[in-house]
């Protein structure tokens, strides 16, 4: 049996848990540079206020309503996510992070146990430990305790919070219940083409033939329609896999058009990619680098352009991959562009224990020992205190958060007070 746990409302769900004065009230939270709307509580949802709307045009609905605005505050919702996380270890061993706020888990071994009671006092654990309030969905495989999932947090006062198709009857309702869009893994185009056919909900999928999914919509298509029908094609393992690309990518607070400063942000970018990438236990083969003029600036030259440098070997050094950045911004700089934003993304992505060596270059795995360092000083003096010799010394990068809470879990500075 498999089920998928995920934070209601999570964003907004942190700012509440340290500002309960927010409970029951509209909240949304903002993307970087406070451009737009990632996350809505309830209340703002049932206002009206869309997903990705633009801050700058709904601040009178803002006002009108009283909803709150934050600005987005990674660093507590990484840390609350971890702290979730760790909570549902305790439950089973066989966890995977499938986003910040959603896991899936797998219960091999359960057999003589109520899993629906197991998965309340999980959801208890949690909101009692955190203070964030998850919904568990819960079927034979993972795209049927994604539909549970959504059965739960929709029916919420009916089922508590906690759902479990464990039968053909109800998985068959389920299917029944789930239009076609709302199908984890069907995408846009693919719904588009079911509707056209007449498929309107998860049930008439599955009802198609074997053939001609895996015509359309290939193997991915047929594992999906066979784990909607209680057999779990789609692989528990498949969901751990680390990241198959690492970015850094900032829109500028205002506009940049100095190769030097230009390229002290890229030399930035790049450095925090391999801090990534040496968290994943990774290498990679390739940089991209891009850079954009500002497209909503009248009069201004348009302009976007991208370039990406294979490297000579498997690397995570900040010195290399920023090196190889700077170079493929040197491809890309115009002299009469006004630049709003620039990013590095990694590329080819491979474990650090099965990387390619090479007979012919002594110089790989040179800086292995000097990144480890690095990593060891910022773990335990905080970020940014070593920097490479063309990095601003005395510049941190700072996006537009006008309303940017505390980190109350991560920065002892901005823990809460008690008085």
């Amino acid at each position: 049996m498999y089920a998928l746990v995920d934070c209601n409302n999570f964003y907004a769900s942190c700012e509440r848990v340290f500002q309960p004065q927010w409970e029951g009230k509209p909240v949304v939270i903002l993307s970087n540079n406070d451009g737009c709307v990632i996350a809505r509580s309830n209340e703002a949802k049932a206002l009206g206020i869309p997903m990705g709307a633009p801050a700058f045009q709904y601040q009178n609905e803002f006002k009108k309503h009283g909803i709150k605005v934050f600005s987005s505050n990674y660093p507590l919702y990484g840390d609350m996510s971890s702290r979730v996380m760790k909570i549902l270890t305790q439950y089973t061993p066989e966890v995977a992070a499938y986003s910040i706020d959603e896991a899936f888990l797998r219960f091999r071994g359960f057999d003589h146990q109520n899993l629906h009671d197991h998965c309340q006092k999980l959801r208890q654990q949690v909101l009692q430990w955190t203070g964030i309030p998850v919904s568990v969905g819960l079927g034979p495989s993972k795209a049927l305790a994604k539909i549970a999932n959504r059965i739960a947090k929709i029916f919420a006062e009916r089922t508590n919070g906690v759902y479990l198709i464990d039968n053909e009857e109800k998985r068959l309702k389920a299917l029944q219940w789930t239009s076609i869009g709302e199908v984890w893994g069907i995408g846009r185009q693919h719904r588009k083409r079911l509707e056209a056919l007449g498929i309107k909900t998860a049930l008439d999928f599955v009802h198609l033939p074997d053939d001609w999914i895996r015509k359309q919509m290939s193997v991915i298509g047929l594992r999906l329609k066979k784990d909607l029908e209680g057999l779990p094609f789609i692989q528990f393992e498949e969901l751990q896999h680390p990241k198959k690309s690492i970015a850094t990518t900032r829109s500028f607070e205002g506009t940049i058009r100095d190769f030097a400063d230009l390229e002290e942000r890229i030399t930035t970018f790049a450095t925090s990619c391999a801090e990534k990438l040496r968290q994943q236990k990774s290498h990679c083969h390739a940089v991209l680098v891009f850079v954009r003029s500002d497209p909503h600036k009248k009069g201004a030259v348009a302009y976007q352009n991208s370039c990406t440098l294979g490297l000579p070997y498997a690397t995570n050094s900040s010195i290399i991959l920023s090196k190889f950045a700077r170079r493929g911004l040197k491809n890309l700089y115009r002299k009469d562009i006004d630049y709003k934003k620039a990013g590095v993304i990694l590329l080819d992505l491979v474990p650090a224990q099965t990387r390619q060596l090479t007979l012919f270059d002594a110089h790989i795995g040179r800086h292995d020992a000097l990144m480890k360092t690095i990593d060891t000083l910022h773990k335990r003096f905080g970020p940014h205190k070593m920097k490479l010799a063309n990095q601003d010394l005395q510049r941190t990068w700072k996006m537009k958060q006008n309303h940017l809470s505390p980190r109350f879990t991560t920065e002892l500075t901005e823990i809460i007070r008690v008085k």
